[in-house]
């Protein structure tokens, strides 16, 4: 089972190991730690200050620019211009996303890259994914190609600008980046604040999804697990968004019934495997593409480190998945006159 990024958690490799592996798997999202400070081990005075053995990578890593880097920059244009060239942008919105999400096959799987130090602000990160960001960034590149022409690459500045703007409306509420809570940390919610921007539909009730009354409320009942929450102004905003995430009524198609629904789910749907760990809403997520007469997942998974398409059908995958219990489906939708 691959470790989904919990709700974006940061600091949870290392914490929810002992508490969440149940037989060989790992019941968490597909988040991942924050890197251990620099530090060496052993008495002090015994030292010697010119050697570390901590993570250099993961250190990197929480410094890397928010902003992209230049290799993020050039995946961009490489994308855009074979979406464009290949006519992408004249497909449906799932198909887009479903050609657009196979092109990253083979793109290391890599937890917690928004847990970058510093204040809240976009990340953009092209060169690894977990599995909600891998979402995220294909369903802005499927936006990117509608909302202008190849001329736009004239200018760099007018590239990373409107792409930084559509991952913004994509990943944060209202589009705007207010703080920590800001950001759509449950998919409940992200489903939700995408659906008013006109950017996808859930249609999970309208494939026979059952009613799921279950609360939304891991991250609160978790605040050791989120360096933001030690704050209490934080942890009380969040707080109040799973109460009301919790009083609404969401739907799941039960593991058992995937198979017998698969063929009303179409190419490029966004599939949330549900979460069987208590106040978690979501497990995983990933697209769904058709392989001949059988449905497979896209996505970025732990397990095989980078982006994939399962080997297995998505029915089969999500039954034999300890921590999940089904899937909720979600239709991107063209905005047409374009972003809100």
């Amino acid at each position: 089972m691959e470790m989904k990024r919990l709700l974006r958690f940061p600091a949870l490799e290392a914490t929810l190991l002992p508490i969440l592996l149940v037989g060989g798997l790992w019941l968490a999202g597909c988040g991942g730690g924050e890197a251990d400070s620099p530090s060496t081990s052993g008495d002090s005075g015994s030292e010697d200050p010119e050697v570390w053995e901590g993570d250099p990578t993961a250190v990197a890593r929480l410094l890397r620019p928010r902003e992209g880097t230049g290799e993020d920059w050039r995946i961009l244009r490489e994308k855009v211009v074979w979406a464009w060239e290949a006519g992408l942008d004249s497909l449906t919105m799932g198909e887009s996303m479903a050609r657009l999400g196979l092109s990253f096959v083979g793109t290391r799987y890599t937890p917690g890259t928004l847990e970058l130090t510093g204040s809240e602000d976009l990340v953009v990160n092209l060169e690894e994914f977990d599995c909600v960001t891998f979402v995220e960034n294909v369903l802005a590149l499927a936006l990117f190609i509608r909302s202008s022409g190849p001329e736009i690459l004239n200018s760099d500045l007018e590239t990373q600008a409107l792409y930084r703007r559509i991952l913004t409306q994509v990943r944060y509420r209202r589009g705007r980046v207010d703080g920590y809570p800001s950001r759509l940390h449950y998919f409940t919610d992200w489903i939700l604040d995408n659906e008013e921007k006109g950017l996808v539909r859930e249609v999970t009730s309208d494939l026979g999804g059952e009613e799921d009354f279950r609360a939304v409320d891991f991250m609160s009942r978790n605040p050791g697990f989120y360096r933001q929450l030690s704050n209490p102004l934080i942890l009380r905003a969040i707080q109040e968004r799973e109460y009301y995430l919790s009083s609404l009524t969401r739907h799941r198609i039960p593991q058992e019934e995937i198979a017998a629904w698969s063929s009303w789910i179409q190419e490029g749907d966004i599939i949330a495997a549900t979460s069987t760990v208590d106040g978690l809403d979501v497990a995983h997520t990933g697209l769904a593409v058709w392989q001949g007469e059988t449905l497979h997942l896209l996505h970025a998974p732990l397990v095989g480190e980078a982006v994939e398409v399962s080997s297995i059908s998505l029915a089969d995958r999500v039954l034999r998945i300890e921590g999940q219990d089904g899937i909720r489906v979600v239709r991107p939708e063209d905005p047409g006159s374009g972003l809100p």
